[in-house]
């Protein structure tokens, strides 16, 4: 088989990567060349990975980059739609695959497309509002026209089936992986922390939140949580901070405005976005991980933190309930009483911080970037013996 696959998200695997569709196409792609070394993958990149690509070389790949891809911000319908579609054609693909939701549309040939999240239809508030072309005309038809859809949760599928009424039997759940070599690795703790503490002026014990810093991640609930637990626990500012570690997103500067208005500047760490080489390190040495989102497709930093060995508070919604199973304690994100009560759980109940600890690394050994290869594998020879 020709198989092409969409590499344009890949941008700075060294940095850790940006999104999440970018960390979904760099792991599933290397899971790739290392299970299959009979069938070719074109991978398929733009101007911006000139040098990317060599992450990928291997005896059965060959490398593309989309013509004229530095004049998008130009002609951006012309180039992601007529010339995007105009390469692909020409390469003779057996099956073209969109990590990232949506396929050129003037492309004709066999497709499998994958959807990481629908949040956005399930609730626009809590999103930008210039999203209209593609949710309204470029995901459906990219739904519609595809031989396959992965989902990467059963809630994700729910969401597939219930928007775009496509026959259930064309959407695959399969999940994604989590690296475990990185996350659960031996570490000198004390080292550690004395690195958070002169990088990141982290002085004390933390709970972590990582991920975009946006409204549907529910922090200014989180963050009335934390206020609360400091008024009914008078030692908890002394003991803690709240680090949350990722790049502003949409609407961001709310939590810094709630961070002030709570008197909460001590206790809160804003990191930026992280290296990818410091991650690991937050997740060994945090005392939990909180992750209140309201809606996601699949929810990975759970199951990294699963892996580091780190108890997990996250909400009972969406694909969270489903890929925690059973190795979190479950909150609904409206509910700041709850939250915070959980949050004092992990801290104070050592024989339940070793419980969730136990069954957090027993669960995320269920998820692996080799599984979710070798299924969409499979998944690729099924449409390629479609008529």
């Amino acid at each position: 088989m020709r198989i092409g696959i969409d590499c344009r998200t890949i941008l700075n695997p060294s940095a850790g990567e940006k999104a999440g569709i970018a960390h979904y196409t760099y792991h599933l792609v290397k899971a790739l060349l290392r299970l299959n070394r009979a069938d070719e993958f074109m991978l398929f990149f733009d101007h911006r990975a000139k040098n990317i690509y060599r992450d990928f070389l291997e005896p059965n790949t060959v490398i593309r980059f989309f013509t004229y891809s530095e004049y998008k911000k130009y002609l951006p319908y012309l180039y992601s739609h007529i010339l995007a579609a105009s390469n692909l054609t020409a390469e003779k693909l057996d099956i073209y695959h969109s990590p990232a939701n949506v396929v050129p549309l003037g492309y004709k040939g066999k497709y499998v497309v994958t959807i990481h999240d629908l949040a956005i239809y399930r609730d626009p508030g809590i999103f930008p509002s210039r999203q209209g072309f593609s949710i309204k005309y470029l995901v459906p038809k990219s739904l519609n026209r595809a031989r396959k859809v992965i989902a990467v949760s059963e809630s994700t599928k729910k969401d597939v089936l219930d928007f775009f009424k496509i026959p259930d039997e064309r959407v695959q759940v399969i999940y994604e992986g989590v690296d475990h070599q990185r996350f659960n690795q031996e570490t000198d703790p004390d080292a550690t922390r004395e690195y958070l503490r002169q990088k990141y002026r982290i002085k004390k014990s933390f709970l972590l939140f990582v991920g975009t810093l946006e409204p549907r991640k529910n922090l200014i609930r989180l963050l009335e949580a934390v206020y609360l637990l400091s008024k009914q626990d008078p030692q908890f500012l002394k003991q803690y901070q709240l680090v949350l570690a990722g790049s502003p997103g949409w609407l961001y500067k709310e939590i810094y405005e709630e961070v002030k208005s709570r008197h909460l500047e001590s206790c809160v760490v804003f990191t930026g976005y992280l290296p990818a080489e410091d991650v690991p390190k937050f997740y060994a040495t945090a005392e939990s991980f909180v992750y209140p989102s309201l809606y996601e497709g699949f929810g990975l930093p759970i199951l990294e933190a699963f892996s580091a060995g780190v108890p997990v508070v996250t909400s009972n919604t969406s694909a969270l309930a489903e890929v925690s199973g059973g190795a979190a304690i479950l909150v609904d994100p409206l509910d700041i009483d709850g939250l915070a009560r959980a949050v004092h759980k992990t801290l104070r109940d050592l024989k339940l911080r070793e419980d969730l600890k136990a069954r957090g690394r027993k669960r995320a050994s269920e998820f692996s970037w080799e599984k979710c290869a070798q299924e969409t594998m499979e998944l690729y020879r099924q449409v390629n013996t479609q008529s």
